[in-house]
């Protein structure tokens, strides 16, 4: 995240994103689990705020199992 200073009132606040599928989060943090989950979840675009770099082990499952919900059909969950 980069801060710069236009004048004494105003802050611009540039923020780099990327997209990554899931895959690659998941291969940097818990390639044990690749045989675990379906290529539909392993093909979601996820959008990081600050990018792969930074995304840190907790933050990578949290995203992980957000997928894996996302993913469930629901009629398994009546």
């Amino acid at each position: 995240m980069q801060v710069q200073q236009h004048s004494k009132k105003e802050r611009v606040i540039t923020v780099e994103m990327e997209t990554v599928k899931l895959s690659a989060i998941v291969m940097k943090w818990y390639p044990d689990m690749m045989p675990f989950l379906k290529q539909d979840e392993l093909d979601s675009m996820i959008v990081l705020r600050d990018g792969l770099s930074i995304l840190d082990s907790a933050d990578a499952m949290d995203i992980i199992q957000y997928s894996i919900c996302e993913h469930q059909d629901s009629a398994y969950l009546q």
